[in-house]
């Protein structure tokens, strides 16, 4: 694992002290986007610690976003899943790609606490499949013009703008900018997960698009984007091994509580090499997350991006082992851990989400394997 400097361990020291004294109460309870935890980190200057100083960001590495998702998502699940989503995902690709006007004008709110931006990719004929998407951004004698469709989009009810992926008359992929506020933008129907999360449908009528609301277009539009989704994935790895860690503090501390046979059930040899399996996972799987989150690529005139072979490995190996920690932890609860509310319970619905969720495992295997076949080959030594 990499080494902390002394103001990242400040920073996880911090955020611990937090996240125990003010998020511990509520952290399996919350019913939307936990907007008062939002506002209490932003109020520390511990939430966007990964954008801008001069947009009210933290102006932090995205190793010390990593770092916060991991800390917080330990105690606090839900808050962790918007603190992944606010740094890591949408405001990142606008700070990466947008204009001065358009992070001007929409990352001070989301640095604040007090906005936030979604990001529509999926379409019902088009997942993991990129090439299929059917959204399009038309030229007019009017101006460019979105139509199309996107679902499974997470925080619409507690955003105000969404980063959309669509095809331009090039026919590459590009993304923008939409209010969703804006005339011609339909918020069709909103579904609820099996972690109880709300996730939208949306629909695009003929939706001006002015041209500063444009992020990439072109023939390297694609590659410019895979940059942003790398952070994504980098970001979700370190949300997977948050809801690991939070499965483990949870069992470990019911295995010393917990007697039975005249002892307390962490005693017992079968339990204990569990465990150790479990934290095995989990400390592999932040490693990795921790190895991609630090060897990136780009300089001063392009924004650095984890590479690809790390960032697909991290997101992989960390989804599988939140689903498999959080099992076996929830084994440890026994009947306890398997009824409705319980946080075991919770964790073990949130966790099969990450093997789905920005970028399948399928994917990332495909991903790994042309990197590993047809690309830099196995990671570096050095």
């Amino acid at each position: 694992m990499v080494t902390l400097t002394d103001e990242q361990r400040m920073l996880v020291d911090v955020l611990d002290d937090i996240a125990r004294e003010e998020f511990v109460a509520d952290a399996f309870s919350h019913d939307g986007f936990p907007w008062e935890n939002v506002r209490t980190l932003a109020e520390h200057d511990l939430w966007a610690v990964n954008l801008g100083e001069e947009w009210g960001g933290g102006g932090l590495s995205e190793f010390a976003a990593v770092l916060a998702i991991e800390t917080v998502g330990a105690v606090c699940p839900e808050t962790a899943n918007a603190l992944y989503g606010q740094t890591m995902v949408a405001p990142r690709a606008i700070e990466m790609f947008g204009s001065e006007t358009l992070k001007e004008e929409y990352l001070p709110p989301v640095c604040a606490g007090e906005s936030a931006i979604a990001i529509g990719i999926s379409e019902p004929g088009a997942g993991s499949d990129a090439g299929a998407m059917e959204t399009t951004v038309e030229e007019t004698d009017d101006g460019l013009r979105l139509s199309g469709e996107k679902i499974w989009l997470s925080y619409v009810p507690a955003s105000d703008a969404v980063v959309v992926w669509a095809r331009f008359p090039d026919g590459n992929l590009g993304t923008v900018l939409v209010d969703l506020d804006a005339p011609g933008v339909d918020v069709h129907e909103h579904y609820t997960n099996m972690a109880g999360h709300t996730q939208s449908h949306l629909f695009f009528e003929d939706v001006a698009i002015p041209e500063e609301q444009v992020l990439v277009r072109g023939k390297r539009a694609l590659k410019e984007q895979l940059k942003a989704l790398n952070w994504e994935r980098v970001g979700s790895a370190a949300y997977a091994t948050s809801m690991a860690r939070c499965a483990l503090e949870h069992a470990i501390d019911y295995a010393g509580d917990r007697e039975q046979f005249g002892q307390p059930i962490g005693e017992f040899q079968g339990l204990r090499w569990e465990v150790a399996d479990a934290v095995k996972e989990y400390t592999a799987a932040r490693a990795l997350t921790h190895d991609a989150a630090t060897n990136t690529r780009g300089g001063s005139d392009t924004p650095a991006h984890p590479e690809r072979l790390r960032a697909s490995l991290a997101k992989f190996h960390a989804s599988e082992t939140a689903e498999s920690v959080v099992s076996d932890c929830l084994q440890v609860f026994g009947a306890t851990g398997y009824q409705q509310g319980h946080p075991l319970e919770f964790l073990h619905r949130l966790a099969r989400g990450r093997r789905i969720a920005a970028g399948t495992d399928e994917i990332m295997r495909e991903n790994i394997a042309d990197e590993v076949f047809d690309g830099s080959g196995l990671p570096s030594l050095g």
